[in-house]
C-alpha cells in the first residue's frame, strides 16, 4: 500500500503518565503558590504549576482559550453523532464512525488507561469545560450542543482523526499524487556542530486549516518542556525539554491493508468457503433543516479481514489496521502514556525505555540530547507477514486466502535504528529508513522485504547533501538549511531541458527557456520562473506513476546523485509547453516574481510567500490550495518548525507558521505569517526570566477557574 504518512500524533488514543525527574538548575526552579499562565506576544501559554494535575488543567483551559470551537467540531464529528448537531452534509463521517467502531474502541481504551492516566485526562478535560463554562460567549452556539466534554471525546478525537486523515486516504488514492503530508527532521552530532553541542530540526508539514498545531510550554519545579501539542489532546507531540529532544517524521511504512472480497450470498468467499460477515444495525439522527429529526438505519458488516467500509456489484472493501487489541495481539496500546514518558525524560536511557513500550504504530523518530546523544528509529507496528515484498502489499489484496490475514505485528527489536553513527549526523524527510545517513549504517536486505522500500526522491536528497556536505554546522547554518528554498530537481534536469527545448522547442517554448536560464533555482518571494519550473517539474512528476522519465533512473548505488536527465527529450518539452500556457493562463507572465503568483492568505492578511512542493526538492515546503490565481495560496507545508542546541542552557528557534489560534478574531491567528513571509523564526522564551520580559497576559487559577492578574 503507499506509503503511510505522519498524521500529527493526537490521532491516535492516548495515555499519560507521571515520573520523577532530574531537578532543574537552581537558577530556573519555581518556588510556586500559584498555578499560573502567562500568554506572550504570539500566544503561547506558558504554564507554570507545582504538579501535574494543574498543569493538565491548564492545558485544557489554554487550548480551548485558542482553538474551542475546532476543538467542539472534532468532538462532535469523532462521536459519530455530527448529523445530529449540525446537519445531513455530515452523514457519510457518522456512518464510517459507526463502521469502524470507534465507540466501542474508545471505551475499551479508557478502560484500559492507568489510573494516573485518567487522573491527568480528567484534568484536562475539566479544563476544557471549565473555559467553556467561564466564557460560554467565544463559541458558537452550534458547537456548544457538544458540551461538556467526557474523557473518552479525547479518545474517540484521536480514533477519527487516525481513521479519516490517515487510513481512509489509502482508499481514495493508491498514488499519493500531492504531498499533503510530511515532515523533515534532522539531528547533528557534537562531531559535526560548531558549538560542540548536538542540535535538532523539528519540522512536521500538515494542513494549515485541519490538523493543526498548538505551541505550548509547561514548568514545574522538576520539569521544563516546551513543545508543539494538538488540540484537544492533553501532553505533546513534538518537544524538548532541559536534557533532550526529539521530531517525528512521517515513515514509508505499510501497517494497513485493503482486502477485495468476493460476495456470496449473504456473505464472501474465504479459502473457498462462504464466510458469514458479523453484522450490526445502528441508528444515526440527523437534523434537518427545519429543526426536526430524521432516524435513519444503517447496517455494518465485519469480515475476518475487519470492517468492509464500499461495496458494489459482488464485491467489498475491508480494511485491516496493525492495532493491538483490535487486530493483533490482547493488549490495548496507550500512545500518550508513551509520549508523556518521552516529554519527562532526562537522558537517553530513559528516552529509550519509553520507544520500548511500543505504543505508537507509525512514525519516525529523531533525537538529541545534552550528552551528545544522536538517534533516529523507524518506528511502527508493522504486520508479520507469511510472503510477499513491498511491491505486493501496496496494492488491493485479493481477499480470497487466510494466509494474507496477518495477526502479529514486529516487536520494538526488530526495527531499524540507529545511534551516533559515526557521519556525525542523521536525516528523515519521509524517506526510507535506509538512507538516514551516510554512509549507510541501515542496509534492507537485513529486514524483511516489506519493512520499506527503497528510493530516494529530490526532497531526501538535498537534506542528505546539505547537512552531510557541511563538516562544522554553526545554528544559524542550521536554520539556513531548513529554510532553504533551493531546487534540488533543477539542477538534475535543467540542462538537460534546455537542450531539448533548443532541438524541439516551439518559438514560444524558447522564449520561456530565457526566463528558466536566469531563475536562481530557488523558490523565494522574487524568484523569477520558480512557478514555471515547479508547474512543469510536478507535471513531470505525475507521468513518472505512468513510465520512467529519467535518462537515468535513481540508483542504489550513487543514491545522492540519481535519477538524472531526461529519458523522453521530446516528450518533457510538449509538457514544458503546455506548462507555459498554463502559466501565462493564470497568471498573465511568465515572468511575475514568485511571491506574486502564491500568497499567504488568512482573514485580511495578503503576503508573499516562498517555498514549493516536496517533489521539487525544496526542504521549505508549502503546497498552494488550488490551480487558479485566486487559489494559489499556501494550504499547508511548513507548520511548527524548532531549531534546538542543547548546549549548557537549551536554545531555541521556532515558528509555528500559521499563528497559535484558530479562533475567529484572534490576534494569533495568522500573526506569524509575516514572518514566514521573511523566513525568519522566533526565540522560544524556555526559561522563566524571558517568559516574564514577554509577559502580555497572567492568568491565575482559583476557585476552579483562571482569572486574569491585575
Amino acid at each position: 500500500m503507499k506509503n503511510l504518512r505522519l498524521i500529527i500524533l493526537a490521532i491516535l488514543p492516548l495515555g499519560v503518565f507521571s515520573q520523577a525527574q532530574h531537578a532543574l538548575p537552581e537558577n530556573d526552579k519555581l518556588n510556586l503558590t500559584n498555578t499560573e499562565i502567562i500568554w506572550d506576544e504570539w500566544g503561547v501559554p506558558h504554564i507554570y504549576a507545582d504538579n501535574d494535575e494543574d498543569l493538565f488543567f491548564a492545558q485544557g483551559w489554554s487550548q480551548m482559550h485558542l482553538h474551542g470551537n475546532l476543538i467542539l467540531k472534532m468532538y462532535g464529528q469523532a462521536r459519530g453523532k455530527a448529523s445530529e448537531y449540525w446537519g445531513e452534509k455530515y452523514l457519510e463521517t457518522d456512518i464510517l464512525v459507526h463502521t469502524f467502531k470507534l465507540q466501542e474502541t474508545s471505551d475499551r481504551w479508557v478502560n484500559s488507561l492507568y489510573t494516573e492516566s485518567k487522573r491527568l485526562f480528567n484534568s484536562f478535560v475539566n479544563g476544557i469545560n471549565a473555559y467553556a463554562e467561564a466564557h460560554p460567549e467565544t463559541l458558537k452556539e452550534e458547537n456548544r450542543l457538544v458540551l461538556p466534554v467526557r474523557i473518552d471525546d479525547i479518545m474517540l478525537n484521536d480514533a477519527f482523526s487516525y481513521i479519516f486523515g490517515f487510513i481512509l486516504e489509502r482508499e481514495k488514492n493508491l498514488l499519493q499524487t500531492w504531498n499533503s503530508k510530511g515532515s523533515n527532521a534532522f539531528a547533528i552530532a557534537p562531531a559535526r556542530s560548531a558549538s560542540n553541542h548536538a542540535m535538532l530540526v523539528q519540522n512536521p508539514h500538515w494542513s494549515w486549516s485541519s490538523g493543526l498545531y498548538v505551541e505550548t510550554h509547561f514548568t514545574t519545579p522538576d520539569k521544563n518542556i516546551y513543545g508543539a501539542a494538538s488540540p484537544g489532546a492533553p501532553g505533546f507531540v513534538i518537544a524538548f525539554n532541559e536534557f533532550l529532544g526529539w521530531a517525528n517524521t512521517d515513515n514509508t511504512i505499510d501497517n494497513v491493508d485493503i482486502y477485495e472480497l468476493e460476495l456470496v450470498n449473504d456473505g464472501y468467499l474465504l479459502d473457498g468457503k462462504a464466510t458469514d460477515f458479523i453484522k450490526e444495525l445502528k441508528t444515526i439522527k440527523i437534523k434537518l433543516p427545519d429543526g426536526s429529526f430524521l432516524e435513519k438505519e444503517i447496517e455494518i458488516l465485519w469480515s475476518k479481514h475487519g470492517p468492509v467500509f464500499k461495496k458494489w456489484g459482488q464485491k467489498a472493501l475491508a480494511l485491516r489496521v496493525a492495532v493491538p487489541g483490535i487486530t493483533v495481539g490482547s493488549h490495548l496500546p496507550n500512545p500518550r502514556y508513551e509520549l508523556w514518558k518521552l516529554a519527562t525524560a532526562t537522558n537517553f536511557k530513559e528516552f529509550e525505555e519509553a520507544l520500548k513500550m511500543f505504543q505508537m504504530s507509525y512514525s519516525n523518530y529523531m533525537y538529541a540530547d545534552k550528552d551528545g546523544n544522536i538517534f533516529y528509529l523507524f518506528n511502527g507496528f508493522i504486520p508479520e507477514r507469511e510472503k510477499g515484498g513491498w511491491d505486493y502489499w501496496q496494492q488491493i489484496i485479493k481477499g480470497g486466502k487466510s494466509e494474507d490475514i496477518w495477526t502479529k505485528i514486529h516487536p520494538y527489536e526488530d526495527l531499524p535504528k540507529v545511534k551516533n553513527p559515526d557521519s556525525g549526523w542523521l536525516q528523515n524527510t519521509n524517506d526510507p529508513p535506509w538512507y538516514c545517513t551516510f554512509p549507510q549504517v541501515l542496509h534492507p536486505e537485513e529486514f524483511p522485504s516489506y519493512f520499506s522500500p527503497q528510493g530516494m526522491d529530490f526532497r531526501n536528497q538535498i537534506a542528505g547533501r546539505l547537512i552531510g556536505g557541511d563538516s562544522s554546522i554553526t545554528f544559524d547554518e542550521l536554520i539556513d538549511y531548513k529554510l532553504s528554498t533551493r531546487f534540488e530537481s533543477a539542477d538534475r534536469l535543467l540542462d538537460d531541458l534546455f537542450q531539448a527545448i533548443d532541438s524541439y522547442g516551439s518559438k514560444q517554448a524558447k522564449e520561456a527557456k530565457k526566463v528558466l536560464e536566469t531563475w536562481d533555482r530557488q523558490a523565494e518571494n522574487n524568484s523569477v520562473g520558480t512557478e514555471v519550473f515547479q508547474n512543469w517539474s510536478y507535471n513531470m512528476f505525475l507521468l513518472s506513476h505512468e513510465e520512467e522519465i529519467y535518462a537515468i533512473p535513481w540508483d542504489k548505488e550513487n543514491p545522492l546523485t540519481t535519477p538524472d536527465g531526461l529519458a523522453d527529450p521530446k516528450k518533457a518539452v510538449k509538457v514544458f509547453e503546455g506548462t507555459i500556457k498554463t502559466v501565462e493562463r493564470r497568471y498573465g507572465s511568465l515572468t511575475k516574481p514568485y511571491g506574486e503568483m502564491l500568497r499567504l492568505k488568512m482573514d485580511s492578511i495578503d503576503l508573499p510567500a516562498n517555498g514549493a512542493i516536496g517533489s521539487v526538492g525544496c526542504l521549505r515546503v508549502i503546497w498552494p490550495a488550488g490551480g487558479d490565481p485566486e487559489d494559489f495560496y499556501v494550504s499547508g507545508g511548513d507548520s511548527y518548525v524548532g531549531i534546538v542546541e542543547f548546549g549548557d542552557k537549551v536554545k531555541a528557534k521556532v515558528l509555528l507558521s500559521y499563528g497559535n489560534s484558530s479562533q475567529e478574531g484572534s490576534p494569533h491567528r495568522g500573526d506569524q505569517l509575516q514572518l514566514f513571509s521573511e523566513k525568519k523564526l522566533r526565540d522560544a522564551y524556555f526559561y522563566r526570566e524571558d517568559v516574564q520580559k514577554h509577559a502580555k497576559r497572567i492568568e491565575v487559577l482559583n476557585g476552579g477557574t483562571f482569572t486574569k492578574m491585575d
